[in-house]
């Protein structure tokens, strides 16, 4: 008898569907075809398990499973439960319709007693079941607020292997998990743990972190030990502004793939923030492997990167960020297959100015030689750094700043502005797709909404000439004086908005004096 049911397979953030074919006939060997890998080929045994301890026996019969297309690798453990459900009605243990089978996609690890485990991507896999115009899915219940939130689509989370059986058979009722979005995307400002106003003095470095937040612009902070450039980047997701539902679907579905969405979470509602140590692999750093995951460019998607000690990660580390920061996507290719991983994230590091630490310091004498420390800035290429739209100098703050009472002003003060900002930007591209801040704008869109007087023409000619800017600065200049606009709340780009733009270039290397 041959029985087919219905899966999904996992590659890059999407999904595509998989038809499970079993077919039971005289003979006595268990065949699994379709190019699975060793989880995959393993689930015999868990399946074998699982049924003779639910009171289902195993087959004495020449089994074979094809799962086609034949041509992609299937991965992992998430297959059983499908598997286990078509032997079950190919050897006619159970009562299920064909036509009841191909309502479902089917989903979920089988442990030896037959319970379900939670799986990985289980929100591409939802996307994908109603794409493919299932009527529902059936996955673990750990699963299911996760996939609830793909609306016209009936989810159905179980806790065991008897449980589907009982619900295909139609003995079991149950009702679809149902998720309210909007108040599951609702957003709390009070929770804010790391806030500025901890922070005393540096005014220009959180005005600098406010213009990137409300215009999503890479930022490099460049300053002694002790200044507080980790706690300024620390702090800055409380001030960025929520997510808009497109923005939390893209991120969830990345972190869904690697596991990394709780059980019971539904929707991540947090920009995310990763900090990876400077031993970092390009691999880990920008995915792929044997296996190809993403990796942390994109699980900064839509969030921060924040990579401290900058110029002690390894030079080809940095330099395969510089195609992902201008094009947001990061394209993973191979010999076998070929992925695409979204990448737009904020970059934000923090390096030293030299190897002591205290280059320019106001009161520490610096003991590295001239050579030296050239040698120290010049790990960070001339490339990488014309595509951080703001640097700025961070200096020691003085006692009588340390010793204020006052408290400075909070993040959520900060981030109301930053608001503001971002509803301005999302007005002017709504009719862009995937565009949501200023550092996202193309080039034909800055000719559209980046014009500059005479005056301010003038000024942009003379800092390029003076500080020898390429062709990349004076575009990042023009983005961060449109998002200084916006957080005024004016149409036209002003002269003094494009002072305050070219004032944050002023760590370029030629100002260093390195070129």
């Amino acid at each position: 008898m041959l029985v087919k049911t219905y899966g999904s397979a996992v590659l890059g953030i999407s999904a595509t569907k998989v038809t499970i074919e079993t077919e039971i006939s005289r003979g006595a060997k268990f065949y699994l075809v379709g190019l699975p890998d060793n989880a995959v080929k393993e689930s015999q045994q868990r399946i074998e398990a699982a049924l003779r301890t639910n009171g289902f026996r195993v087959p004495g019969k020449r089994i074979v499973v094809n799962m086609a297309p034949a041509d992609i690798r299937k991965e992992g453990a998430a297959y059983d439960l499908a598997l286990a459900i078509s032997v079950l009605a190919a050897s006619d243990q159970i009562r299920v319709e064909e036509s009841v089978l191909e309502k479902y996609l089917i989903m979920g690890e089988l442990s030896l007693d037959g319970g379900l485990r939670p799986i990985r991507g289980v929100l591409p896999i939802a996307l994908n079941a109603k794409e493919e115009g299932f009527e529902g899915i059936i996955l673990p219940k750990e699963n299911s607020k996760e996939a609830a939130v793909v609306e016209g689509l009936n989810v159905y989370g179980l806790d065991n292997l008897m449980q589907v059986v009982d619900f295909l058979e139609g003995t079991l009722k149950l009702e679809a998990e149902f998720i309210d979005i909007k108040n599951e995307f609702y957003h709390k400002l009070d929770h804010i743990q790391l806030d500025f106003s901890d922070v005393k003095g540096q005014e220009n470095v959180k005005r600098a972190m406010e213009v990137a937040a409300a215009g999503g612009h890479n930022m490099l902070m460049v300053g002694p030990p002790g200044s507080g450039k980790t706690m300024l980047a620390r702090r800055l997701p409380s001030i960025l502004p929520p997510f808009v539902l497109d923005e939390a679907l893209e991120t969830t579905k990345i972190h869904s793939v690697l596991g990394n969405v709780t059980s019971g979470m539904s929707l991540m509602t947090e920009r995310p923030f990763r900090s990876p140590h400077h031993t970092i692999s390009d691999v880990a750093l920008v995915g792929g492997g044997a296996f190809p995951q993403p990796g942390e460019i994109s699980m900064a998607h839509n969030g921060i990167l924040f990579l401290d000690e900058l110029p002690e990660f390894k030079r080809n580390v940095l330099e395969v960020m510089r195609q992902p920061l201008e094009d947001r996507v990061i394209n993973i290719s191979r010999a076998k297959f070929s992925v695409q991983y979204p990448a737009s994230f904020m970059l934000v590091a923090a390096m030293n100015p030299c190897p002591c630490g205290y280059y320019n310091h106001p009161e520490k004498e610096c003991v590295c030689s001239v050579g030296a420390i050239k040698n120290y800035l010049n790990r960070i290429s001339g490339p990488l750094l014309d595509r951080i739209d703001i640097q700025i100098e961070v200096v020691p703050v003085p006692f009588k700043d340390l010793s204020k009472v006052r408290p400075s002003e909070s993040s959520k003060l900060v981030r109301e502005r930053v608001i503001k900002a971002r509803e301005i930007q999302q007005n002017r591209f709504s009719e862009y797709e995937g565009i949501y801040s200023n550092s996202q704008m193309s080039t034909k869109m800055m000719q559209k909404y980046c014009v500059v007087d005479d005056a301010g023409s003038s000024l942009l000619k003379a800092a390029i000439e003076r500080m020898g800017l390429s062709a990349r600065a004076y575009d990042r200049i023009l983005k961060v004086s449109r998002t200084i606009a916006d957080l005024e709340g004016v149409e036209t780009i002003q002269p003094h908005h494009l002072a305050e733009a070219i004032q944050y270039r002023s760590l370029d290397k030629d100002s260093w004096g390195m070129k």
